[in-house]
């Protein structure tokens, strides 16, 4: 027997996106308000203490746990691909850096989307550490603070670069991102601020929202071109939701997936699966964009780091009780401390590299720390030419999509890489680091010739974990394009994404913060 249900607005993803706009929706007694989660609640403590994304990611409890094809890019590897799959989503799992992008990253969103225009909608949601001034408000939900932790390397590694001509930048959230400093964080004291954390559990009890976990979205059910509700399980039971109007924010990877599964995409895809059309939308799954990074580590002969304590007994009773005294210390470390973005040369118009400085190595993400006192100096590039895409490869919501980023297939990015390398290198070999006698554990400075270059990339380079792009907004008479600038699914009523694949070209940094943004611009329409 199917579960029917009816609500007014309903929202599928509680995640960066869903909880604001359920919390935003809900504040509004007129409306009743029905949040889907695929995932389950947040309530387990890996979640909340900043460090256990080493933990989180990877692990189906909290992570759909999907993979990239294998990229020529990065010479034949498939890469771990993690999306949030628990009340908070992405927030939940991520590493909880606060940023914006940079000013110009907006001029290319469109009509209603420049820097001018979306600046109030961060405001709205947030709650700085500093105060309120023209670029920041005090009287959001969302808590940015500062990390609460210090190491003697990440401040050489900042005064090498600002002795290498790079501005001290204590707030990257301004609109000029150029120079170095630290990132600040969605955490409270020592402790993740997700979405779920800052926007849905302060409104739970409100009688016109109602939240399920555990379930699932096979499809979306529509009348003519008009959306009206659901079809999925709730604990693995059939359940069927009808609505007044749905919002999709399952995400980049998610929300091209269902709109796929429910007859919205291209032939090309939908054809050989045996999928009805209803709507053909060419860029449904497109556009896909992402941030690699190129992480080069560093055996360090003196000085202190994270691997040296998280490799004995000592060193592990140290940060537990750090954490449990003042939630300091590096459990509550974001995965990234130090920042600093700089230009790959003199032809681009603002900073289009960044730094990701870490006081830790390891071979990768998740795994053992080195057993040697080591540091990795990530960098990525923020505006990437190369485009990928996301498709279903099945009808169920079970079958994995194929995630295919399409990392360096653009001559332009293999150059930028190749710059992003040697600029590490030249600071690495500053004087004043020279106490640490840093020496490259991985690549390993055996390269020849940019060609050399660009395939150790390909064996060190990660995703840093951002998709965006998927089901983009802007005009329909753009062939490529998903929804309208106001969010709606073209073609469709009742119908929107607010989730970062309605990014049209990705912001210079992490993309929490712009699908919070997006949302808060939706539950205003909506309301």
């Amino acid at each position: 027997m199917t579960d029917r249900l009816h609500t007014d607005t309903l929202i599928i993803g509680a995640g960066s996106a869903g909880c604001v706009i359920a919390n935003r929706l809900s504040a509004n007694p007129q409306h009743q308000v029905t949040l889907v989660e695929a995932g389950g609640k947040d309530n387990w403590h890996w979640i909340h203490i900043p460090v256990g994304y080493l933990y989180t990611m990877g692990n189906p409890k909290t992570d759909w746990c999907y993979s990239t094809t294998p990229q020529k890019g990065l010479n034949g590897r498939c890469l771990a691909y993690p999306r949030g799959r628990v009340l908070g989503g992405c927030s939940s799992i991520n590493g909880m850096i606060y940023m914006r992008g940079q000013k110009d990253d907006y001029a290319s969103w469109g009509e209603g989307w420049s820097w001018d225009d979306v600046l109030p909608y961060y405001k709205k949601s947030e709650n700085y550490h500093r105060g309120a001034d023209d670029f920041h408000s005090d009287q959001g939900e969302m808590l940015v603070q500062e990390q609460r932790l210090k190491w003697d390397i990440l401040e050489t590694f900042k005064k090498v670069c600002e002795e290498s001509g790079f501005t001290d930048r204590p707030d990257f959230n301004r609109g000029n991102n150029s120079g170095i400093g630290y990132f600040e964080v969605t955490q409270k004291k020592g402790v993740r601020w997700s979405s779920a954390r800052a926007f849905l559990h302060p409104v739970m009890h409100r009688s016109n929202l109602k939240v399920m976990t555990k379930t699932l979205t096979e499809r979306l059910v529509f009348e003519g071109d008009r959306c009206v509700g659901m079809e999925g399980t709730r604990h693995g039971k059939p359940l069927s939701i009808r609505a007044e109007r749905v919002v999709l924010a399952a995400g980049a990877i998610g929300s091209p997936s269902l709109l796929e599964r429910s007859g919205i995409g291209s032939e090309s895809v939908l054809k050989p699966l045996g999928i009805p059309i209803r709507n053909r939308l060419e860029g449904v799954g497109k556009n896909l964009q992402d941030h690699l990074q190129v992480r080069l580590q560093y055996h360090l002969e003196r000085g202190e780091t994270l691997n040296q304590q998280a490799n004995s007994w000592l060193g592990r009773i140290k940060m537990g009780l750090q954490y449990v005294y003042n939630r300091s210390g590096p459990l509550s470390m974001a995965p990234s401390q130090l920042g600093a973005f700089f230009k790959s040369s003199d032809e681009v118009d603002r900073a289009d590299l960044e730094f990701h400085i870490q006081p830790m190595s390891a071979d990768k993400l998740g795994i053992d720390l080195h057993r040697f006192p080591g540091m990795t100096a990530s960098v990525c590039h923020l505006r990437p030419e190369s485009r990928g895409t996301t498709h279903i490869s099945g009808t169920n919501a079970s079958d994995v999509p194929i995630i295919d980023p399409n990392y360096l297939s653009q001559a332009y990015d293999r150059d930028v890489v190749c710059k992003a390398i040697e600029k590490t290198r030249d600071l690495m070999d500053h004087p004043l680091l020279s106490e640490f006698s840093p020496s490259e554990h991985k690549p390993g400075r055996i390269q020849k010739t940019d060609h050399d270059l660009v395939k150790a990339a390909g064996d060190v380079a990660t995703t840093i974990f951002h998709p965006v792009g998927t089901a983009k907004m802007g005009s329909d008479t753009d062939g490529e394009t998903v929804v309208s600038k106001k969010l709606g699914v073209h073609g469709l009523r009742d119908l929107y994404i607010a989730d970062a694949s309605v990014v049209p070209t990705i912001t210079s940094g992490n993309t929490h913060a712009p699908v919070v943004m997006i949302a808060e611009r939706l539950a205003e329409w909506l309301d």
